[in-house]
């Protein structure tokens, strides 16, 4: 039984049920996982080892010089019940919701805190051990380009630690799997900090990330455990590294929208075969909410560094991904910013550099996509009707074509006119229309430079891959709308689907909120999302209560502004009676 990655390969009791049902568990032992299974009770092994550790903190006795603190679920990973605290009337609040979130995913609320190293590595050591005591100590990955606390883009060989750091992490590692006497594959967690390292945990299972290692190492490490739970043994020493590489996992969600997962059907989704693609989805699946967003991990392998970072950018940039918005783009520019170029980047990247990586595509690059989705779906009518496309009762007025970009919201209206001659675009002039070559294809020449977009058409949407590597997603809006269905001011709508697992405390209807206070959390996609206050005043409607689902739009709540308290009347004044004479 090979457990895979998911919560299950570090469950000692499921464990013991396949061995005690008379199978082979290809993982580490029980006890070892248990040994590694609460965060604080490794991190007290790790202390007796001689394994560095970071101090703890105790919450109840947090001061501001303890500040920013990071609180962890003692018995699970992935980013769920880890909350960053950066004052101290967080805490409380914080608590809670960590502790909620522990107990939902892993049964357990136990949570710790300790001194949140802003700037620091998130480097990791692969290791992997067999029954007769060989330990191999795979080398290093640098795991630090962090969203909420979970993996983005991982990198084998870590870059720029100096030698007697990389050694000591390697010693570190052998140490912690010898303690627990473990057996087949594992890997050590560390923080650097400059030229120090701390031990974070012990996971006690294959990562999602160890494809950088088997391509570095030029080895299996699925087979490796299979062998190793067989009995086999190992050779006293690993194969020595090659090259580098990089790693990006692809999510569908909204970086630009507080990273939120996002939902749909994946029309077309086409890696360069010169890149390792571990997926499992497919042209025509439909992402839902019951699952973690990533789609896919994309792995580039090369002799240096700077051409494993280029092989990956380069082929994402030409990855056709039609469907639900991805942080695909966010990718490309990561692995092309100079910040990671140069190697060593820190956990807190994507804290600094979101506004920029998530930058909109320039005005133009979106006008002329528009313009290549405007061509494509009149050749593409024209085809279908046999007739010339953008055939009009009025020839001489231009056609009209409007969209709308996904997920900005920018309507683009297109007018062209179709000649004998082909198309003609009305609002860009010195752009001209070759002729077609192929369904799909457009290509559009401007300043003596031709340029080839890829539409493809599904329905109402649009998507076209442009030629600097962008792709612009589109909403063709019909030329005579329907009236708008009406909302009720303050509607407080839901942003994606998934279930209502708490609400804010004393939240009610009555109840005065302010402006950014949270109201509720909602789970999906294996993440808890807070839900704010849109405005500040009163919960007029509240339908939802814990365990209710909720489809995308559905109402949250109603937020109406605070009724005027009454104005002041003056006492009528008794006219002043005139003196007498």
């Amino acid at each position: 039984m090979h457990p895979g990655y998911g919560f299950l390969s570090e469950n000692a009791a499921f464990a013991r049920a396949v061995t005690g049902a008379g199978l082979t568990w290809i993982g580490p032992p029980p006890e070892a996982i248990e040994a590694m299974a609460s965060k604080t009770r490794a991190k007290d092994l790790m202390a007796r080892a001689g394994v560095p550790l970071l101090a703890a903190v105790d919450p109840a006795r947090a001061t501001e010089r303890d500040l920013p603190l990071l609180l962890k679920a003692a018995s699970g990973g992935g980013g769920r019940g880890m909350r960053l605290v950066r004052a101290l009337a967080e805490l409380p609040a914080a608590l809670t919701a960590a502790r909620a979130e522990s107990r939902a995913a892993f049964g357990d609320d136990e949570v710790f805190a300790e001194p949140y190293l802003a700037r620091g590595r998130h480097v990791e050591v692969q290791i992997l051990a067999d029954l007769h005591g060989t330990v191999w100590v795979l080398g290093t990955r640098d795991c630090s380009l962090q969203r909420r606390h979970q993996k983005v883009i991982e990198e084998a060989p870590a870059p720029h630690l100096p030698p007697a750091l990389r050694e000591s992490l390697h010693r570190a590692a052998g140490a912690a799997a010898r303690a627990v006497a473990y057996t087949g594959a594992g890997t050590v967690e560390f923080l650097v900090d400059g030229d120090r390292a701390h031990f974070l945990e012990m996971n006690t299972r294959l990562q999602v990330e160890h494809p950088v290692t088997e391509a570095v190492h030029g080895i299996d490490l699925v087979a490796l455990q299979i062998a190793v739970a067989e009995g086999e043994p190992l050779p006293p020493a690993p194969p020595a590294p090659r090259g580098h590489a990089v790693e990006a996992r692809l999510y569908a969600e909204d970086p630009a929208d507080d990273w939120r997962p996002r939902i749909g059907r994946l029309h077309r989704f086409r890696v360069p075969a010169h890149l390792r693609t571990d997926s499992g989805v497919t042209d025509g699946d439909t992402i839902g909410v019951h699952y973690d967003p990533l789609l896919a991990k994309v792995v580039a392998h090369a002799p240096t560094r700077a051409a494993a970072l280029r092989a990956l950018a380069d082929g994402l940039a030409r990855t056709p991904l039609h469907g639900p918005v991805t942080n695909r783009e966010l990718l490309v520019r990561t692995l092309r910013h100079p910040e990671v170029v140069a190697g060593g980047a820190d956990t807190s990247f994507y804290e600094r550099r979101l506004a920029e990586l998530t930058a909109p595509a320039d005005a133009h690059t979106e006008r002329l996509a528009a313009l290549a989705a405007a061509v494509a779906q009149a050749r593409a009518a024209a085809r279908e009707s046999g007739g010339p496309g953008g055939w009009r009762n009025l020839p001489s007025a231009p056609a009209l074509r409007a969209y709308r970009a996904e997920p900005g919201g920018t309507v683009h209206e297109v007018r062209y006119r179709t000649t004998r001659d082909g198309i003609r675009s009305e609002d860009h002039p010195a752009v001209t229309v070759e002729p077609e070559t192929r369904p799909g294809t457009v290509h559009l020449t401007s300043e003596g430079v031709r340029r080839t977009y890829e539409a493809a058409v599904y329905g109402q949407e649009v998507y076209v891959d442009t030629p600097g590597g962008t792709s612009c997603a589109f909403t063709t809006l019909p030329r005579f709308p329907e009236p708008a269905a009406t909302t009720a001011p303050g509607s407080l709508l839901a942003p994606l689907p998934g279930t209502v697992v708490r609400l804010a405390d004393g939240l009610c209807e009555g109840a005065r909120v302010a402006e950014g206070a949270p109201l509720l959390w909602l789970e999906a996609m294996k993440m808890e999302h807070r839900v704010s206050a849109p405005r500040a005043g009163v919960v007029a409607r509240l339908p939802v209560a814990p365990g209710r689902q909720v489809e995308v739009g559905a109402l949250l709540a109603v937020i109406e502004d605070p009724e005027p308290a009454p104005e002041p009347h003056d006492t009528p004044r008794r006219p002043k009676e005139n003196p007498a004479p």
